[in-house]
Formats: C-alpha cells, structure tokens, sequence
C-alpha cells in the first residue's frame, strides 16, 4: 500500500486528504468545531503555527518531512484514540485568544464568551467592573477573557484542581495578566474572600445519564469538570447558596448549567432567573442579580 506521506507534499494536500479520512471516521465534533472541514483546519494549519484564517497564501506551500509526519501522526491519534484536536495541539481558541491546555483541563466552549465579548450588555448597564471571579475556572479562559474586556479590573481564577490552576497559571503568564490576574484554590465559594461586581462560572453539570453516554472524545476531558451528580446540579446548588455572600449590590452572577437547566429551574421555581440566548449557539445559561439572590433566600 502507497504511504500516503510520499505522494502529499503541500498545505493543500494535507487539508484535502485529513478532511477525507475525517470524514470516514467515526469523530465526534464538540470541542470548538462542529464540521470535518473546520477540524482538518485546524489539524493542519494550527500543526504548522499558520492562521486559521486569511491563510490562502500557505495553501501550496510545500511540506518538510517532519511537518508531514506530525500532521499525519496527530490526525492518526485524532481518530484511532478520539483525542480532542485541542489536547493534540496542546491549545485552544476562545474569544478570539488562544489558551495553553492539555487533558488536566476541561477543553474551552463556554458560551459565556460571547456574553464577555458585548461587555454584560445589557444586563450590567454603567455598573463598574472592578473584581471579578472565574468560578470553577479549569484553564481560566473566561476569568482571561473578562480581564481583556474590563481592562481596569481584578480576576480571580477559582477552582478546586490544582492541575488546573497550574493550566490557569500558564494562561495569565502567556496573555500578561499577572497584575491584575490570579488563581485561587477553593472548594466552590470555601476559599474565597471577599465580594465581586461580577461571578462567572461554568461548573462541573453533567449528570450521571449524560456522562455514561458521552462520546469518546469527552473520556478524555477530567471528570471532576463535567460530574455533578445524578441529576448536574451538586455544584450548582452550592453556587445559588452561597453567591449572594459574595456578591456587591447590584453584582452580577452568571453560570452555566448546560443541559441541566431543566431540572435547575424545578428546583428554583420562585428565582427571577433570565436564560440567555446566543447568537453563536449554547444554551443552558443563566444570569441573576446579587440583589435577587439576597431578596430570595430572606423570604425562604
């Protein structure tokens, strides 16, 4: 059989052919692409360091040995052991930036990006943003992303994996947030101090049927940042009770609950929660006012 490395020389060889043998393949696309063609893509340009996009010029740019043997091996691995394309390239995209992760971490999808991107609008309206906590933060993509919009502001990057706040550590050193950015470890709010105009968290809310049932590619993602008991909600629970204690008047609290949202709004039937719609897809989110929270647990 014709080893495919000695007939592919070009940029445009090795789209063409990862892009075939993807689409032969049983993948499943749930880490930042939802396409064959966008994750050969990113296989082969991010495997080279050129840009994903505005890339036209490398298209017939012919290949060293080596970067065909890499490209190759990587999109071997991508389907013989289903390894998501961000722990095979060792980063990720999210909004707009590139993070550092690898498989202590969870792989960065969070549609609270895109809420950072429009500043909170409208929601914080001329409330100013000066701490801001990353709850549940893995590799402190969105706590990053946060301190890039509301440029005057502190973030801290919480969670309870110290391999993640080692990932969450080398993100803050790549973007030069080291002033105004830092990891904390806690237990949800147990080593947190103080109060913050804005919480954002993406826990753990997968429950037990979803995670018995996940493909492949999300064995491979830590599973302290995907379970969250029988029905997702363990940790949830944990935020809405204790997120008003560290909230300032008028503070925000944002947080992902994914496809748990169901059951989330069953069990606080009587919270003024607003679900939030994406222009670039996700759901299952949910924005409150600290005032709310507060108003809320003194009439239960």
């Amino acid at each position: 059989m014709t080893n495919p490395i000695d007939e592919l020389y070009t940029v445009r060889d090795y789209l063409r052919y990862v892009s075939t043998t993807f689409s032969a393949s049983p993948l499943y696309f749930g880490h930042g692409t939802d396409n064959v063609w966008d994750e050969a893509v990113q296989l082969v340009m991010r495997t080279l360091n050129l840009p994903l996009e505005n890339n036209t010029l490398f298209l017939d740019a012919r290949l060293i040995l080596a970067e065909r043997e890499l490209i190759l091996r990587r999109m071997q691995r991508r389907i013989e052991e289903r390894v998501p394309m961000a722990y095979l390239l060792g980063e990720a995209w999210f909004m707009g930036m590139p993070f550092h992760v690898d498989e202590r971490v969870l792989v960065p999808r969070s549609p609270i990006g895109e809420l950072i991107e429009r500043g909170l609008q409208p929601w914080l309206g001329e409330a100013p943003v000066q701490r801001v906590l990353d709850l549940c933060t893995g590799s402190g993509c969105i706590g990053i992303g946060a301190a890039t919009v509301f440029d005057e502001a502190e973030v801290d990057l919480a969670d309870i994996s110290t391999d993640a706040l080692d990932v969450a550590a080398s993100n803050i050193e790549f973007h030069g947030l080291q002033d105004r950015v830092r990891t904390v470890k806690t237990d949800v709010f147990d080593g947190v101090e103080g109060r913050y105009d804005v919480i954002l968290s993406n826990p753990p809310y997968v429950d037990a049927a979803d995670l018995a049932s996940m493909p492949a590619e999300y064995r491979h993602e830590p599973e302290l940042g995907l379970a969250a008991g029988s029905d997702g909600l363990d940790i949830a629970h944990r935020i809405i009770a204790h997120a008003a204690d560290h909230l300032n008047p008028g503070g925000l609290l944002i947080v992902e609950v994914g496809n748990s949202w169901v059951a989330f709004e069953q069990a606080y039937p009587d919270l003024p929660f607003t679900w939030l719609e994406f222009e670039n897809g996700g759901d299952g989110v949910f924005l409150i006012y600290g005032d709310e929270l507060r108003q809320w647990q003194s009439n239960s």
